[in-house]
Order: structure tokens, then sequence, then C-alpha cells
């Protein structure tokens, strides 16, 4: 089933119309690259060949992970792009009370993960031991937990910040969580809650 990329308006404070645009192309290129993938895949697979140490079918499912994980945490991250400072809602609010005992405690743990990230930070609900945790992954499909549901997503990768912050990474940080669409999150963690 082929699918399309979602338009993404520039609703966003944290980085510029610049940046954003370009990163929407990158984004692009997920979609089209999962388009790719899974064609190649219904029409030309090559099982017979398929082997642990590489080949055609084994690059064709690694690509395959890695583009959808592409296209969902980009979908996700420019959802809650933010562009003005709000508040946790109630549910965002115990959640995070719950799991770090406040605000302030989340949000020191969130910055150290993301800086530590070469691609993703995450703030994901883990089914298996029913708890929060911001999780980091340096790859679109290198770190994530099986079954974890992502709440927050902060694109770590330079590409999403480096035209407007350079090597100051705590400045996109900051004003990412400064400008965090709560609304959004709530929706997301009703799932969960």
């Amino acid at each position: 089933m082929e699918i399309s990329a979602i338009t993404f308006p520039h609703k966003t404070s944290v980085v510029s119309r610049k940046q954003f645009d370009d990163h929407v192309t990158l984004y692009d290129g997920y979609v089209s690259m999962t388009n790719l993938t899974d064609k190649t895949l219904a029409t030309d697979p090559q099982y017979k060949t398929a082997s642990t140490a590489g080949g055609h079918y084994r690059g064709w499912k690694k690509t395959e992970t890695y583009s959808i994980n592409g296209v969902i945490l980009h979908e996700m991250y420019f959802q809650n792009l933010g562009d003005q400072a709000t508040s946790p809602g109630p549910r965002m609010t115990s959640i995070i009370n719950k799991y770090y005992g406040g605000f302030d405690k989340w949000k020191e743990d969130f910055i150290a993960c993301a800086m530590s990230a070469r691609g993703w930070c995450i703030l994901a609900y883990e089914q298996r031991t029913a708890t929060c945790r911001n999780i980091l992954l340096d790859l679109h499909d290198e770190g994530h937990i099986s079954m974890a549901y992502p709440i927050i997503v902060l694109d770590m990768y330079e590409h999403a910040y480096f035209l407007d912050y350079g090597t100051d990474k705590a400045s996109y940080i900051n004003r990412f969580i400064d400008n965090i669409p709560w609304g959004i999150i709530e929706k997301r963690v009703g799932v969960i809650s």
C-alpha cells in the first residue's frame, strides 16, 4: 500500500522557515523510500538469496524499518513542534509526576537524554513495565523499545536544528520544550491512560 506525505505548515517558533522546509524535504524522501521499499519487496524480493551476511533481501528489509520509522517519527515530531509556551495538561502532569516526581526532574532527564542522542529523544510509554521513559535512538530503527508508544518526539539529528542553532544543541532542546503543544500531547497520552 502506497503512503502519502502529510503536509505540515510552518507554525513553530522553534526553527526557522528555511530549517523547517529543508527538514520536510528529508521527510518526503522517507515517504518515497518507504513506497519504493514496499514495491521492491512485493515485486522482486529475491527470497532465495536471503542471508544474514547481506544481500538484496536483507538490504531492503533493513531499509523497510529505517524508512517507515523515519516517516512515523518525523510526523510525530512535526505535530509536536510548537509555537508558544503552554503548560502540560492534567493527564500529562499526572504522568510526569508519577514517573519523574515533577516537571523539572522530567525536563532535566529529557534534556540529558536529548544531549546524548544522535538521532531522536522520545518520551515513551513502555508497556512491559508500564513505565514512561525518556529514550534515545541513534538511528530511526535502533534503540526502540518494542511496543513502546511515543508521547513526545524530538529530532536530534543535526539536520533538524543546525541551520538555526549550529552546535548549540541545548538552546534548540530548551526552545523545543518551552514550546511543546501540550494539547497534542494530552491527546497522545489519552491512548495510554
